[in-house]
């Protein structure tokens, strides 16, 4: 009895962590088309989206048949879903440059690369949950800063983008680049989710 809730409670961790790394393997492309705007990478990050998704799946359905869990079903809801919607923001901000067709700014890259490193950072806070959860917490709070960074330099570039219109031409172009900048912001939101749940989790644990 006891390795069957060993099992389960392997899955859990197991697909969390899978999902961590699918989501820093798509920030990693985020950051590769902002440099390229190569519609190949477009394609990769878009594959990973899907990826992602059925990951996601799979916990959910472990999530609905198991009744003991590694720790709270609803911060393992939790956490997947705001790992998974960095994931969605980061396809859907290629998405609409290509849509919009909106050119790369140093703004966005800025953001997209501060993203990668909390993503980067949130993968192993999750890697550390089962044996060293202080170290966990250390990494949720770098990714915490590194979210707020991403929103410091959001204002900055939309206060730069409505600096000077010139006419109604450059208005449209503003908006679209701020709908591009708001799709980055809101996967720092969900990252900012991210951190906060692990950082609750750890706190239920010890």
């Amino acid at each position: 009895m006891l390795k069957f809730f060993k099992r389960k409670e392997d899955v859990f961790q197991k697909l969390i962590e899978q999902q961590a790394s699918i989501t820093y393997e798509a920030l990693r492309l985020l950051v590769k088309y902002l440099e390229t705007q190569d519609p190949n990478v477009a394609e990769e990050l878009s594959m990973k989206e899907k990826e992602a998704d059925e990951v996601r799946r799979i916990l959910i359905d472990e999530l609905n048949r198991t009744f003991v869990t590694p720790f709270d079903r609803e911060d393992i809801f939790s956490l997947s879903r705001s790992i998974d919607d960095i994931v969605d923001y980061a396809d859907t901000t290629v998405m609409e440059m290509v849509i919009l067709k909106v050119k790369a700014t140093p703004y966005m890259l800025r953001m997209a690369n501060l993203l990668k490193d909390a993503a980067y950072e949130i993968w192993h806070a999750v890697q550390r949950l089962p044996t060293h959860p202080n170290v966990a917490t250390d990494h949720a709070q770098r990714a915490k800063a590194l979210e707020n960074r991403v929103e410091a330099v959001y204002r900055e570039a939309v206060a730069d983008l409505f600096s000077g219109p010139e006419d109604i031409h450059h208005v449209v172009e503003m908006l679209k680049m701020r709908e591009v900048y708001r799709h980055l912001s809101n996967a720092a939101d969900r990252g900012d989710e991210a951190a906060n749940t692990i950082a609750d989790i750890v706190v239920k644990k010890t």
